[in-house]
């Protein structure tokens, strides 16, 4: 296991762009749940030839996000791959919105993200009657309105990601530890953002 890193924040925008590509940010996803995987295994779920997803892996791993996992692929027969972060990667809208170019950058990604999130949770809603009273009544969706300053918010955001962070680090080790009985990848999407009525 790697050491525990900060999430890295991109700044550069040829970075970001990376993913203004759909299938880079869905090959991303599917290989940060996974831990490492091969690029014939995520074709596999994503529909797509295996020489596509190597080729997109490999755009990935110019611009840093993804390694190769080198304690996998001692035999050589296959390339595993593996998020090159197990913190992942995150981003702030006002280091690219100077210009028309970073701008559009920032909303294809952010689009692509709330699709993608969006995507994930329909798919489980679809599903939701073969997961059982257990997880169902653990799951939840919820949402309130708040009056707060920009400085708040931001505050909010940062008790929020500490919380998470705990519960991931909980689980991460538990599952180490070998106490995976039970145990299920859970996605948790919050958001925080203005808006008037």
């Amino acid at each position: 296991m790697r050491p525990q890193q900060p999430p890295e924040r991109i700044t550069d925008l040829s970075r970001l762009k990376a993913f203004t590509h759909p299938l880079r940010l869905q090959l991303y996803r599917l290989l940060f749940t996974a831990g490492s995987a091969t690029a014939s295994q995520l074709a596999e779920q994503v529909n797509e030839a295996p020489s596509l997803v190597s080729y997109h892996l490999r755009k990935l791993a110019e611009h840093g996000f993804v390694t190769e996992a080198s304690e996998r692929n001692a035999d050589g027969r296959e390339r595993w791959w593996e998020p090159a972060s197990d913190e992942g990667w995150g981003y702030r809208t006002s280091d690219f919105t100077d210009t028309p170019e970073g701008a559009a950058a920032v909303g294809a990604v952010t689009r692509s993200l709330a699709e993608t999130r969006m995507a994930q949770y329909l798919a489980y809603l679809d599903q939701m009657a073969a997961w059982g009273k257990e997880w169902t009544d653990a799951a939840f969706t919820s949402e309130w309105s708040l009056d707060l300053t920009a400085a708040e918010l931001d505050r909010m955001s940062d008790e929020l990601e500490t919380v998470i962070r705990r519960w991931r680090k909980h689980g991460k080790a538990a599952v180490a530890s070998g106490d995976t009985e039970g145990r299920e990848h859970v996605a948790t999407q919050l958001y925080g953002f203005p808006f008037r009525p």
